[in-house]
């Protein structure tokens, strides 16, 4: 078996994950990326949330969740709370329908990942998914 360089290995990742995203962009026509879904994703699950705590688990630099919530919040899908007991502080919580957002972009993503990935096992399938969360822990 031929021994890939990082150089090849990146590359190949690239690929996928770049098909990916156009897909995406291709079958959910919201003019919302993927960045956009996984904040409103979070503020379904845990609440409001203060972006810099959103930043930190998404992995995103400050000045992009900002970025990202000035255009969820202009799109009606989150709104910004200020904290009853300190007015300086802010939080992102979602709306309606941000909730119904995140549904459909759930929906539509199933549909892409049986497309993308229907030339897999489904053992491949889990595999890959194993292999993913593996190489996205921190060291």
């Amino acid at each position: 078996m031929k021994e890939w360089t990082i150089f090849e290995t990146i590359h190949s990742m690239d690929k996928v994950t770049n098909n990916l995203v156009i897909q995406w962009n291709k079958m959910f026509n919201e003019d919302l990326g993927v960045s956009h879904i996984l904040v409103l994703a979070h503020l379904k699950v845990h609440g409001k949330s203060r972006p810099s705590d959103i930043a930190k688990i998404l992995g995103l630099t400050p000045p992009t969740l900002t970025h990202l919530a000035e255009k969820l919040v202009k799109k009606d899908l989150a709104v910004r709370l200020t904290d009853e007991s300190d007015r300086r502080i802010i939080y992102l919580g979602i709306t309606d329908k941000g909730e119904e957002m995140v549904g459909r972009a759930n929906q539509e993503g199933i549909a892409l990942r049986k497309k993308m990935f229907e030339q897999l096992t489904d053992e491949e399938r889990e595999q890959l998914l194993r292999i993913y969360e593996k190489l996205s822990k921190p060291e």
